[in-house]
């Protein structure tokens, strides 16, 4: 049912208003420190240097399996010690070693079992103490109780432990109830192996509660007692069937918890009674005591099993298929022939059986060397050793993890049949974390929660009493999780490239294959063998990149065999409903490790996030993904086998590109010798075309991967599992298949679930198939009528879609028209059409939906008007609105005989514009602008290639003149958020000021080339949505750090030392950020509304997606959850942020010069500086105009745009232009010396909004359509 409403039409709720409007709670922490301080010895707040992380890892490797637990301890030892590590090393950790302890006392060193026990002992005496700043925990009870049970005097192995106390059960229970914890989940934690030990665990307990007359902790004891005695019935739906043990339903318990989500104490009237003899089962006690916890909204056991299925056997099955194929082909007797010979999978599996050998014999040599090593330097071991890692895993899932990654990462990074040296190594080094971590996940068999807190009948989420809901279960949820897990720590950078360095440099040394080719003079068949991949360098825009290559025969068959094998888990779908997010970085996956937000490696994002997290500040963003990744989809059969069928012919059809590429090589011409300009247009035609090849091969291979996921999910209820990047904007994990790819993708994928169309939604599919043809400027009227007109092409696309008149192919989006052809089919051939079952998603998308947002912010009546936020009998198009004004500005120019105007008159359409126009809103700069329309050109096919460059340059500045003309209400908020960003990327803490100008003077060898505050502009942009998820921009100054392997050096980035922030990059990247995080915010209120109101539910950012017969009841929640967010003033909320968030830091007056500060309202009174200042920095404004501008033309901040990987080579500095001294622009650094003025002083008033009212939207039938 609706929630009830706000105001009459109303179709949201009305505490979402009032929840927006609400004051957010911003998480704020301290800047980052500059990298020579912590070079010099000062701790970066909040952040473990990178030496020490790679002992707490090398720590965390040696207790995996007891690989050396001596060397483990005396790291840790040292740690302590030293209290670096401090940080990382929580009570999780100090269990991990009392586990440790005890089964080294137990298995492998008995011998010294005393020294061992007494060592455990002794720690929990110092955790019990609290001098280290951690606390026991069930899971550290439950393991002393186990040593108490295994070691007292009366034990199976009794010890004499005489250097400090032993507790018994009594004391140990009086330390669990004073620090409130239930007693029936340390019997129940997993430092139990066995049932028996479990039962003697509780009737210890229970002796000494009855010792302490604790007749509450006797009764929660005998409640875990019964529920490790329940089994479930296997027919317990079944009525009249009575199975031989009969059990009662699980009772009514009543949950305690501290405010960290810890259970305190359960409880319960009426503890089930089991009829017959039923021995205790400590699984059957964690199953029902985690659904008592989880308040039941647990993965039923055969779920978990088939997605536990799925992760954990990929590699199994990778080795099994590849076995099987080279075992046919030897049965064959082909075992050195050439089918054999250039099979994808007999390669692959040769690969594998050479590889695990030379891994395990490499790993023995490493050992010894290292030993031998720390021997004659004398030093402790554990720093920068691999073996502890390499152990973690067997040889054989070393192997294939290695062979996979590397066949996966094919074709990467703009690299043609390769990928770069850095990103592979690195990729092969995450993936051996990640599977550690998988296989750390699987070990415990713990209760995996699905509750989703945003389905119908739940408290509103936006209410206090629903959010403060929302936080409590999702703690709960979190932390019998997280209690209930093993710990293990983050690798760092240099592990894990050192890690994949040592895998590849094996795998390139064994991995080869055979090639034949016929002599052309002889006819004689040459067989070769050869590496399968081989290390070389690439230019790219002027660096010198390393790169690793595939042999073209494997390059080759990777675009034609089938490569399911070369799928890792995290690129596909999942069988069930994700795990909910538990936390920052728990959800989705059920074993693999995911985060909830995607960031290249910038440890401030990830404090941002995490510190959101602990504070309870994400709750509405953690249900907006679970809302998303609970979708359920499933494979179009219909349209898969359409599919299958043009792929297996290998042709080029509706943008699936054929096995060969099919278009001609450029003819030499007979003039290129002497001819240089024929030789350049043929070079670059030449290029051209090579850059054609390859994109066709990269595209059949990634089309593979679709068609290949598609197949072997056919038949089966599907989910993808969401995060964020750091912009809040949400999408699916898995990278290949769905719906958020391409159209391809999309016209694969089906809803999971049915919904009648209803009369309405029947309307709305036919509107649907005329937008995906193309025909969706129209008149909703006028596009039912196009439909109309169309059928009979309709039913011929349905029934015969490649034997027929294939109308669908001339559509915008072929496959998603093909999809919605065959559905509407159906439907209209039903025998009552508005009662079809209808499971085909049907799309609402915004019109240039950044514009919309800017109209909205600056109250932009005619900007709105453009954008379909206004009420209108037919929909504005602005980029046909913006092809005309630059058509009648070319026309003007034709009038002056310009040449470029008479190329380009008449040939301006709505598509040459578009893009462009759309991305104004996302930053983009004239360099992207020309970018954009040169292709468009190009691919117009009427102006030859070697004038499109010139024509695109003319055409770029007319398009964002007229754009400029047209939304000036958003390009002054535009400027507002650059400069305002600019100001910050400038400004310093105030503490940091003081530490800098306290500090004493560098000796006269070591002068600083540039003043002390540059080097103290770590401040990033930071900003909160109004779900309250923190952005922080990641854009520093590029700082790689030099690694030796064996295939090259390699420069990768230290994410624990952030250097000093990109200024131009943090300005200009800001206005298209925070508009992201406003269409995000947007979509995530309307997927938490649609989920309360039974909505089905998914979205590719401003674009909306549900049943055709829900499509009315979104259209309603989409405007009402607009205008919510915007009549919230966002833009006063975000300046009033800032003036909070930055109210201790000053900006340098001398940073104050640059042009963009002219616009600045500089008043020498308000900031303490004197007029002469503020005339000096006004006169110099003017004469950096021009090198500012040059510098904003550099970078672009397109939408999607990610900034590219570790760089392989360093490029090479550009020798930056010397000022001369006494330059003016070196005497106001001189004359502003050390003048500072306060950030929120000069920071400019938020732009006057205009007259446009937000609420007019409700009438705007094509806001979104």
């Amino acid at each position: 049912m609706p929630p009830s409403p706000s105001e009459p039409g109303s179709s949201i709720h009305k505490d979402m208003h009032s929840f927006l409007r609400r004051r957010t709670q911003y998480t704020v922490l301290p800047t980052p420190m500059p990298a020579d301080l912590v070079r010099s010895g000062q701790e970066q707040p909040l952040l473990t240097d990178t030496p020490t992380q790679d002992l707490v890892a090398v720590m965390d490797a040696c207790l995996q399996h007891l690989h050396d637990v001596p060397r483990a301890k005396e790291i840790f030892e040292r740690l302590r010690d030293s209290n670096r590590g401090e940080l990382l090393m929580d009570s999780r950790v100090y269990n991990h070693f009392l586990e440790a302890y005890l089964e080294m006392a137990l298995t492998k060193d008995q011998h010294n079992s005393s020294n061992w026990v007494e060592d455990a002992w002794i720690l929990y005496n110092e955790m019990e103490n609290g001098n280290e700043r951690v606390h026991p925990t069930p899971n550290t009870y439950a393991l002393m109780l186990r040593a108490w049970l295994h070691h007292n005097p009366d034990g199976p192995a009794p010890i004499q432990v005489a250097a400090t106390e032993v507790f018994n059960p009594l004391s140990l229970l009086r330390n669990i109830i004073n620090r409130q914890i239930a007693p029936s989940l340390v019997v129940a934690d997993r430092a139990f192996k066995t049932n028996e030990e479990a039962s003697q665990a509780i009737k210890a307990l229970s002796k000494a509660a009855v010792q302490m007359g604790l007749s509450s902790v006797v009764n929660e004891l005998g409640l875990a007692d019964s529920l490790g005695r329940q089994v479930e019935d296997p027919l317990e739906d079944v009525p009249e069937v009575l199975p031989v043990v009969k059990t009662k339903n699980l009772p009514e318990v009543k949950v305690k918890h501290k405010e960290d989500g810890t259970v305190s104490q359960l409880a319960t009237d009426n503890p089930p009674q089991p009829q017959g003899d039923i021995p205790f089962n400590l699984d059957s006690l964690r199953r029902h005591l985690g659904q008592v916890i989880l308040a039941r909204r647990v993965l039923s056991e055969d779920v978990v099993s088939r997605q536990r299925l799925l992760e954990q056997s990929v590699y199994n099955v990778a080795v099994e298929r590849m076995k099987r194929q080279a075992e046919l082909f030897d049965q064959l007797g082909l075992p050195n022939k050439s089918l054999h010979s250039t099979d994808l999978r007999t390669w692959m599996w040769l690969w594998h059986t050479k590889l695990q050998t030379r891994i395990e014999a490499e790993i023995r040599n490493l050992e010894t060397e290292e030993r031998i090593v720390a021997r004659i330097k004398k030093k402790a071991r554990g720093e920068a050793e691999l073996s502890p890692f390499l152990k973690l895993l067997t040889p054989e899932k070393l192997s294939l993890i290695t062979i996979l990654e590397l066949m996966h990462l094919h074709g990467s990074g703009g690299v043609q049949d390769g990928m770069k040296t850095a990103r592979a190594l690195l990729a092969v080094g995450r993936a051996v974390e990640s599977e550690h971590k998988a296989e750390m996940c699987k070990k415990n068999n713990i209760a995996v929660p699905t509750s989703n807190p945003a389905r119908p009948g739940d408290h509103n989420v936006f209410t206090s009493t629903g959010y403060h809901d929302l936080y409590a279960r999702r703690v709960t949820a979190r932390k019998y999780m997280e209690d209930a897990d093993d710990w293990t720590t983050e690798w760092t950078q240099l592990v894990r490239v050192k890690i994949g360095s040592f895998l590849v440099d094996c795998l390139m040394d064994v991995a080869t294959v055979q090639r034949s080719m016929k002599d052309p003079r002889t006819g004689e068949v040459i067989t070769e063998e050869q590496p399968a991949f081989f290390h070389s360098y690439e230019y790219q825009r002027g660096h010198k990149l390393g790169v690793i290559k595939l042999n073209p025969a494997v390059a080759e068959r990777m675009s034609k065999d089938p490569i399911a094998e070369t799928l890792h888990p995290r690129h596909l779908p999942m069988l069930v409903k994700p795990q909910p997010w538990l936390s920052y970085n728990n959800g989705g996956y059920l074993y693999n490790r995911t985060w909830a937000m995607r960031f290249k490696e910038s440890r401030e994002q990830e404090l941002y996030l995490r510190h959101a997290s602990d504070a309870g500040r994400l709750e509405l963003v953690f249900a907006g993904l679970d809302v998303l990744s609970s979708t359920p989809w499933k494979v179009n059969r219909r349209v898969f086998d359409v599919v299958l069928q043009v792929w297996n012919s290998g042709e080029r059809f509706c943008k699936i590109p054929p096995a060969v590429p099919d278009e001609p090589e450029p003819e030499r011409p007979e003039n290129m010798d002497f001819d240089n300009k024929a030789k350049a247009i043929y070079l670059d035609r030449q290029k051209a075309w090579m850059q054609a090849k390859a994109a066709n091969h990269s595209d059949r291979c990634s089309i593979n991967y679709k068609v290949e996921i598609a197949r072997a999910f056919l038949g089966d209820t599907i989910y993808l599992p969401h995060n964020v990047d750091f912009r809040g904007r949400a999408y699916p994990i898995p990278p290949h298949l769905s719906h958020i790819g391409d159209d391809l993708s999309r016209g694969l994928l089906l809803f999971g679930e049915t919904k009648p169309l209803g009369a309405r939604g029947l309307r709305w599919l036919k509107i649907h198939l005329a937008n995906l043809y193309g025909y969706d400027k129209a008149s909703f009227d006028e596009r039912v009528e196009f439909v109309h007109k169309h059928l009979d092409d309709i039913y011929d696309s349905a029934e015969r879609p490649l034997e027929g008149r294939r109308w669908w192919t001339k559509a915008d989006d072929p496959w998603q028209c093909l999809s919605t052809c065959i559905e509407l089919k159906s439907a209209l051939e039903s025998p009552d059409p508005e009662a079809y079952e209808c499971a085909l998603p049907v799309h609402q998308d915004g019109t240039c939906n950044g514009l919309q947002h800017y109209a909205a912010l600056g109250g932009d009546a005619v900007g709105a008007a453009q954008v379909n936020l206004a009420a209108a009998d037919r929909p504005s198009d602005v980029y046909t609105y913006v092809a005309k004004m630059v058509e009648e500005s070319i026309q003007r120019d034709l009038e002056h005989d310009n040449d470029f105007a008479k190329l380009l008159a008449g040939k301006i359409s709505r598509k040459v514009v578009k893009q462009t126009v759309m991305t104004t809103v996302y930053g983009v700069t004239f360099i992207g602008a020309r970018e954009q329309i040169e292709r468009q050109l190009k691919d117009r096919g009427d102006i030859s290639p070697e004038r499109c460059w010139l024509a695109a340059s003319y055409l770029a500045k007319k398009v964002l003149s007229c754009i400029g003309d047209l939304f000036q209400g958003a390009k002054e908020i535009q400027t507002w958020l650059n400069t305002a960003a600019r100001l910050i990327a400038k400004s310093i803490p105030q503490d940091r000021l003081i530490e800098t100008y306290n500090e004493p003077p560098s000796s006269p060898g070591k002068r600083s080339k540039q003043p002390r505050w540059k080097k103290e502009q770590m401040t990033s942009v930071v900003w909160t949505t109004p779900l309250g998820l923190p952005i922080v921009q990641p854009y520093r100054a590029t700082r790689r750090k030099q690694v030796m392997t064996a295939l090259q050096t390699v420069f990768i980035s230290d994410p624990n030392v952030p250097s000093t922030v990109n200024s131009q990059k943090q300005a200009s990247a800001f206005p298209p950020n925070f508009i992201h995080s406003l269409d995000a915010t947007h979509m995530m209120l309307t997927a938490l509304e649609c989920r309360a109101q039974g909505l089905a539910f998914a979205s590719v950012h401003d674009s909306y997606w549900t049943h055709p017969g829900s499509i009315d009841q979104m259209n309603a929640i989409i405007r009402d959850t607009f205008i919510a967010l915007h009549s919230s003033d966002v833009l006063q909320a975000l300046a009033d942020e800032f003036r909070q968030r930055y109210a201790d830091y000053k900006v340098p007056l001398a940073a104050l010069r640059g042009p963009g500060m002219r616009r600045l309202n500089l008043e020498p009174g308000k900031l303490k500086v004197s007029e002469e200042d503020i005339k000096v920095l006004k006169e110099n404004a003017a004469a950096e105009e021009e090198e500012s501008e040059a510098l904003d033309e550099d970078e672009d901040f397109d939408e999607g745009e990610e900034e590219e990987e570790e760089e392989e080579e360093k490029p090479k500095k550009k020798p930056k232009a010397r000022r001369a001294k006494g330059s003016p622009a070196q005497d106001i650094e001189h004359r502003l010396e050390g003048k500072f003025v306060n950030l929120v002083d000069v920071l400019p008033p938020v732009p006057k909004k205009g007259m446009f009212d937000v609420k007019a939207i409700k009438d705007s039938q094509y806001f979104f359509s």
